[in-house]
């Protein structure tokens, strides 16, 4: 079975490794517009990405009317990729800069 699955919009799609994951979310979902800043990125891990390394966790509260369960849910979710990801690979497979 494979390891990682895309949770966007309930997507489901599945994937043996995280750099795939990325990509896939990144070429095959819509942009997401940050209610923080109005920054349109790439839906899924990237929009994650974006929200807590660009902006405060009291920021992304606010705008997303989110609690403490889904920061950590999200957190977590950015911390399990960045612990397994090549974030070059990711680079490279999508020729594009990540900040």
């Amino acid at each position: 079975m494979s390891r990682w699955v895309c949770g966007v919009d309930g997507c489901g799609a599945r994937f043996e490794d995280v750099e795939s994951a990325v990509v896939h979310q990144t070429n095959e979902h819509e942009r997401h517009q940050c209610k923080v800043c109005g920054t349109v990125v790439p839906d899924g891990y990237l929009a994650i990405r974006h929200a807590f390394d660009e902006h405060t966790r009291a920021e992304y509260v606010r705008a997303y009317d989110a609690d403490s369960s889904a920061v950590r849910e999200r957190e977590r979710v950015k911390s399990e990729i960045e612990s397994a990801a090549d974030l070059e690979a990711i680079v490279d497979r999508l020729d594009v800069e990540i900040d």
